[in-house]
Parts: C-alpha cells; sequence; structure tokens
C-alpha cells in the first residue's frame, strides 16, 4: 500500500530561536541543467536535498549525466555518455524544472526531445517564450505527441525579447541562456528575468568560461565560446524559505534569527514585515523578526523580482489572516494560484475572492483543523496557519513539502513549533481529498 506524509502540528507556540536556511531550490535546478553544457565535472555547493532535486537527478540519468552527492551537500555531475536527448515524459512531468534540459541539451548536443513539462498545480505556465527565444537562435522546433522535439546544425547569436503579459520568464531565461552561451556571435537578452536564481546560475555558466555581461539586469550579452569546462559553484542560500520562515515568526508573534540568508534578496519581503509591525534587524547574512503585538494589515501583489515573489503569496495569506483590519493579496505572476483559500478556510481563516484578489478580514486567532495541501507552496502556508492556530492541525500531503523545503518540520521545531511527521494511508488521503471537495461544494 502507497503511504503519503502528512504533519501534526499543535498550534499557539511563539517560534523563537535561531535557524539556518537551506540552499536555493530554484537556484540549484537550473544550474544542474546547465552540467550537460560542461566538458568537465560541475561540482555544486549547499545542493538541498529535496524531492525535486532527487527528480532532475534521475531525468539527468537519463540523459547520460551521472552524479555524486556527498553528506556535506555537495553534488557533482558529469556526463558520461553524451548520445542521448530525450526526457520522457514520466520524469518531466513531475516537476516543471526538468525542462530547463532543453536549451543545454540543444547547445551541446544539437539535438533534444524533451516532454512538455508538469509540476504544482498553479495555473497553466506556457513554455512559449523558451522556444520562441531558442528558435530565434536558430533551433527547427517542433511539438509531437506531447513532446518538444529541437534540432541545431549550430546556434547563432540574436536578439531576444523575454517578457509576456506576466513578466520575463525565469525558466525561460534559464534555458535561453544555457543555449546562448554556446551560439556563434553575441546574443541579447532583453527583460531577462532579474530573480537572483538566474543571477546565479550566470556566475555558474562564467566559471565555466562562458562570456556574459549584465548578470542581474533585465539585459543580459552573451558573447558565444565555443566550449565550456567543469567548475565549482556554491548555490545561494534559498530566499523563499528564509521569507516563510520569517512569516512563520511573524504569524506567532516570535521572536528568531534566520541566519545563512542574503539580505538584498529578501528586500521587498523585509519591507512588507516592517510595514505590518514586525521589527526586522538586517545583518551580514541573516534577519532578526520580532513580532511583539497583532500584525497590521498590508496589500500584497506579487511581481517579478524585484517585486514580492509569487512562491511566498500564499504564506503571506495565511499570516495576515491574523492581521487587524483588511488585507489584499494579488498575484500578478499566476493570477489562478490560489487554491490554498478553501483550506485556510478550514483554518478560521476570512477570505473572500474579489475580482482575482484575495480580501482578507483579520481574525483574533485560527483554530486548528484537518486540510488538505495542493502543491507545495500552498503547504507551506497551511504549516504556517496551523503553527499559529489553536489546538492540532493536521496537513495531509504534506509530502509537497519536501519538493521544496530540506526538513522544514524539523526546523521549525528547533525554534520551539510542535511538528511531528507521520505517514497516512490511501484511505486517509481518500477521506482527506473528499473533506476539501465537500468544502469546496459548500
Amino acid at each position: 500500500m502507497r503511504h503519503h506524509w502528512q504533519l501534526h502540528i499543535i498550534g499557539g507556540r511563539r517560534l523563537c530561536g535561531t535557524v539556518e536556511v537551506s540552499g536555493s531550490k530554484n537556484a540549484a535546478l537550473p544550474m544542474m541543467a546547465a552540467a550537460i553544457l560542461a566538458e568537465g565535472p560541475v561540482r555544486l555547493e549547499q545542493v538541498p536535498a529535496l524531492a525535486d532535486v532527487d527528480t532532475l537527478t534521475l531525468v539527468l540519468a537519463e540523459l547520460g549525466v551521472a552524479a555524486e552527492r556527498s553528506s556535506q551537500g555537495n553534488l557533482v555531475l558529469e556526463t558520461i555518455d553524451a548520445e542521448p536527448v530525450r526526457a520522457s515524459y514520466e520524469l518531466v512531468r513531475r516537476m516543471r524544472a526538468s525542462f530547463c534540459v532543453l536549451g543545454p541539451l540543444l547547445a551541446r548536443r544539437g539535438r533534444a526531445v524533451v516532454s512538455l513539462p508538469g509540476g504544482c498545480n498553479i495555473g497553466p505556465r506556457p513554455v512559449d517564450l523558451h522556444l520562441k527565444g531558442l528558435a530565434a537562435l536558430g533551433a527547427e522546433i517542433e511539438i509531437r505527441h506531447g513532446y518538444v522535439h529541437a534540432r541545431a546544425n549550430g546556434l547563432r547569436g540574436a536578439t531576444i525579447r523575454l517578457s509576456g503579459l506576466r513578466g520575463s520568464t525565469v525558466t525561460g531565461t534559464a534555458n535561453v541562456l544555457c543555449a546562448a552561451v554556446l551560439a556563434r556571435g553575441e546574443t541579447v537578452l532583453l527583460d531577462a528575468a532579474q530573480e537572483p536564481e538566474i543571477a546565479d546560475l550566470a556566475r555558474l555558466l562564467i566559471a565555466m568560461g562562458a562570456r556574459i555581461d549584465g548578470v542581474g539586469t533585465a539585459t543580459l550579452r552573451v558573447r558565444g565560446v565555443d566550449r565550456l569546462e567543469g567548475a565549482t559553484h556554491r548555490v545561494i542560500p534559498d530566499r523563499i524559505e528564509a521569507a516563510t520562515m520569517a512569516l512563520a515568526v511573524a504569524a506567532t508573534r516570535g521572536c528568531a534569527t534566520i541566519a545563512g540568508v542574503v539580505p538584498e534578496h529578501l528586500e521587498a519581503v523585509v519591507a512588507k514585515l516592517r510595514q505590518a509591525g514586525c521589527d526586522v534587524e538586517v545583518g551580514e547574512d541573516c534577519l532578526a523578526v520580532e513580532a511583539t503585538r497583532r500584525l497590521e494589515p498590508v496589500e500584497i501583489v506579487a511581481r517579478p523580482c524585484p517585486g514580492i515573489p509569487s512562491d511566498i503569496q500564499a504564506q503571506w495569506m495565511a499570516t495576515l489572516a491574523l492581521a487587524r483590519g483588511q488585507s489584499r493579496v494579488t498575484d500578478r505572476v499566476f493570477p489562478g494560484r490560489f487554491t490554498h483559500v478553501a483550506e485556510l478556510h478550514r483554518l478560521g481563516a476570512r477570505i473572500e475572492m474579489i475580482d482575482g484578489t484575495a480580501v482578507i478580514t483579520g481574525m483574533e486567532r485560527l483554530s486548528g483543523a484537518r486540510v488538505v495541501a495542493s502543491d507545495l507552496r500552498a503547504s507551506a502556508a497551511l504549516v504556517v496557519g496551523g503553527l499559529a492556530a489553536e489546538g492540532e492541525t493536521i496537513v495531509a500531503q504534506a509530502d509537497h513539502l519536501d519538493r521544496g523545503y530540506q526538513q522544514l518540520d524539523a526546523k521549525v521545531a528547533r525554534l520551539g513549533g510542535v511538528v511531528r511527521r507521520g505517514p497516512i494511508s490511501d484511505e486517509e488521503q481518500c477521506e482527506s481529498v473528499r473533506e476539501r471537495e465537500q468544502g469546496c461544494a459548500s
């Protein structure tokens, strides 16, 4: 019988102490795909131990890239067979970031057959900008039977715009950038994603021998090279994990230091925490967050960097469910990313969806309940809500958490939270799904 994980949380306790964040999932994954480009081993340090990392390791193994992981969080990737070019549906469907192998395969091996991606249930995320960018570099692209078939007899530089209706594409920027570093001539990427994870990818590529100007800006200039070597690179800290921990501290009116961060990556989050009434002290590589009183309402609009990340709007919503007055949360990146609302209702949150915006009327307290996680960040939001709620909260399908948070339950426990992880049977999961469907119907 197959089992899933669930979390048992006893809420109502302040989170206090010190916790250190892990390496960034969203930075590590495109770097792992970029190892396809190298003529030698790529050594990545501070790679988090996550289900998504394991999934991409399997995808790369299918493509002839061997992986060796150390207990210190280092991951060494090296091509041992440069012939395979097919990334199967069975693996790519599990995680959208697997699609980042398309650009490296095309640039290094001249061909790629990659399944259209899957991932979290957070709304449609088309890959048209990826494909248009690669086509501009000279690739011939077809979509057949759910797979992207791409071929190129040598890529050549071009000027490519990477923005769509909802802003710049992060994974699209990673894919096109990885292809451009081996293209002949100069490539100019306009409206490139400015997320720290893209800048970190660019720094790895430069260490491998790529020539890239404008790192961290919306315009990247790439002068193609003939080959890339292996390199060693340390992955940046996970700003989404850091923000999630900060919001959990705020929701529980706690006082904690979140260590091992890059404060510049969290400026938008820090500004909103202060606006909500938290005291936040910024150190060289840490944040000290203290929430001694009930939070004030704020407006959150999730936007591409340098705005508030879409990956933490759910956690903000759980936190603001306890604020004084009315808050608003809008997601300009994934407007349909609100599956967590119905589950937060079960904790007692008062949230009304009005024209695509969540209007949250803060409550004095939340109450524990059984809830079901629908995706990675929704899981984190339910953990935040459960930690702040009175009584016991059971988060079913919490195995989503292991895709993007390294031992989140253990880290919460270090801050004094009461969290227990345990298995859930198929019968219990079916009951959880039925409860959720009944809640939605009502």
